[in-house]
């Protein structure tokens, strides 16, 4: 009987070690501005990325609410302690929460219904850097862009300094945050939608904006495509 339950738990754990290496996603970060970004990641913390330089990020099966985002104009100590102008993580190199407006946000989840990975650049938060964010395995031909020069465009009551922000964080009404889950459009939200139409641009905005690929996908993130 021993012999049986030895068989059974070592079975078990083998397959639980193959679904998670068939199921587990790679992020490949890359930064293509002519600038240093600091790319952030909840789970994942953070790192430094020159022009060029990219960052493999492996993500474990059944992550959800995740993001990956760009920092700007950043300065840390030798112990990653600082600030950084746009999406900063309260003032930590390595992210452990997720970045202040306003900053262009991939978010994804993985491995959820159906064992879809659901993905999507947001703009809810603002915007601080181009990006795209597309799937690179599994037969999935995602290719989600945000790459609207926002920045330059931005309305004045949203604009701050190396970023324009998103409604929400600026005037914190129902009707721009959309807490309760009754909300529709607003002239600042189709602002964000009229130049890039494939993000979200307020909290109901899933229809258009939120895309799926098999579980076990890999996936680019490039700021500055």
């Amino acid at each position: 009987m021993n012999y049986f339950i030895s068989l059974f738990n070592a079975s078990f754990l083998f397959l639980t070690l193959y679904l998670t290496l068939v199921n587990a996603a790679t992020f490949d970060i890359r930064n293509n501005c002519p600038y240093t970004v600091w790319a952030a990641a909840v789970p994942g913390g953070g790192r430094r990325l020159d022009r060029g330089q990219n960052w493999p990020l492996n993500v474990n099966p059944g992550t959800k609410a995740a993001r990956i985002w760009a920092r700007t104009n950043c300065q840390f100590d030798g112990a990653g302690r600082g600030r950084c102008q746009t999406g900063d993580c309260g003032g930590l190199l390595q992210c452990q929460a997720y970045g202040s407006p306003p900053n262009t946000l991939a978010e994804f989840a993985l491995n959820q219904f159906q064992n879809l990975d659901f993905i999507d650049i947001s703009n809810i938060d603002g915007f601080n850097v181009p990006m795209e964010f597309s799937s690179v395995s599994g037969g999935c031909n995602r290719v989600i862009r945000c790459t609207a020069d926002i920045v330059r465009q931005c309305p004045n009551e949203l604009r701050v300094p190396g970023g324009c922000n998103g409604p929400c964080p600026v005037f914190k009404t129902e009707e721009h945050c959309c807490n309760s889950g009754k909300c529709g459009p607003t002239k600042f939200s189709r602002f964000f939608k009229e130049r890039c139409p494939d993000a979200y641009s307020y909290p109901k905005d899933d229809a258009t904006s939120v895309f799926t690929c098999p579980g076990g996908t890999n996936y680019k993130v490039v700021f500055c495509p």
